[in-house]
């Protein structure tokens, strides 16, 4: 490795500060936030966050990126935000944070015509068992979820993964902190006239809102998309798409924890088997590890 550069290892760890930051969203949207605004909080979580990473990095779109920036703003941070909020609004936390695991499985198949990459068996078999833990989650009269709930969470994974895979394809043409400055402030400026036509004014913010806003923006947003987009430029396509798999984890964890929600045993089935599919999926199939078998020997 070049001097100076930093080790794999250490991108991937500072990369996954951004699924655990993220898997704080739903303990926080129910806890702090004003009910029923999906979209101004969507607005008021980038928007802040993208104006002050521009102002810091004092550096703005040349050329095409004017468009690619709106593009991945647009898809990142202007569909993924309210969709993701809500979803939170609607659902548990661990239920709404389960579908962004099926994220790394959306961008397997997403890379197959965009970056040219080769979807296996292997991912396809353990793909079918994710979508089999993810309806065991959301089936049942018991599980009494929102419909709309779970098109939003659907929704938000999509997004998402389209917008990881344009990242990768397009690359990064400057430090993170600019581009996500670029992609949060377009994210922004995209929900804010939607929020304005379908909610009305901002609400009213008390010292809980500033606070969890404040959260979410500063840290869930700034911070962590700074780190997310670094790991981007550093990373396969592959290792960086399994790191959302973390956030469902998180933010099961405080919705136990703190908001005290409970899973049935059967929900509980359908997390676990679409966890462990998400991130078996990750590993070498069959035929590269009796490769590595070999190469060892």
């Amino acid at each position: 490795m070049p001097s100076g550069q930093p080790s794999s290892t250490a991108v991937t760890l500072t990369t996954a500060l951004a699924p655990v930051v993220w898997g704080t969203t739903y303990v926080v949207t129910t806890l702090f936030l004003p009910d029923d605004h999906p979209l101004w909080s969507g607005a008021l979580r980038a928007l802040p966050a993208g104006l002050i990473a521009v102002t810091l990095a004092r550096q703005l779109p040349q050329g095409a990126w004017w468009w690619k920036a709106l593009v991945l703003g647009a898809l990142n941070i202007g569909a993924f935000f309210p969709l993701l909020f809500l979803a939170a609004y609607l659902l548990p936390g661990g239920v709404a944070a389960i579908f962004g695991a099926a994220g790394p499985l959306v961008v397997a198949v997403l890379a197959v015509p965009l970056l040219g990459e080769r979807a296996t068996r292997w991912r396809l078999g353990w793909g079918v068992l994710a979508v089999a833990g993810v309806a065991l989650m959301v089936a049942g009269p018991a599980a009494a979820l929102s419909t709309t709930g779970i098109l939003a969470g659907l929704a938000s994974t999509l997004v998402m993964a389209l917008g990881t895979v344009l990242s990768k394809r397009w690359g990064r043409p400057v430090g993170p902190v600019p581009y996500a400055g670029w992609q949060l402030t377009a994210g922004g400026l995209v929900i804010v006239p939607v929020a304005f036509v379908l909610e009305g004014p901002a609400p009213a913010l008390d010292g809980s809102a500033l606070a969890g806003y404040g959260w979410l923006s500063l840290v869930g947003a700034l911070l962590a998309y700074t780190l997310w987009f670094r790991g981007v430029g550093h990373l396969p396509a592959g290792a960086v798409a399994f790191l959302p798999v973390i956030s469902p984890l998180v933010a099961a964890l405080l919705g136990w924890f703190v908001l005290d929600e409970r899973l049935t045993p059967l929900q509980l089935v359908g997390f676990t088997l679409a966890l462990v599919a998400v991130s078996s999926a990750q590993l070498p199939g069959r035929p590269a590890l009796r490769r590595v078998r070999e190469a060892v020997a």
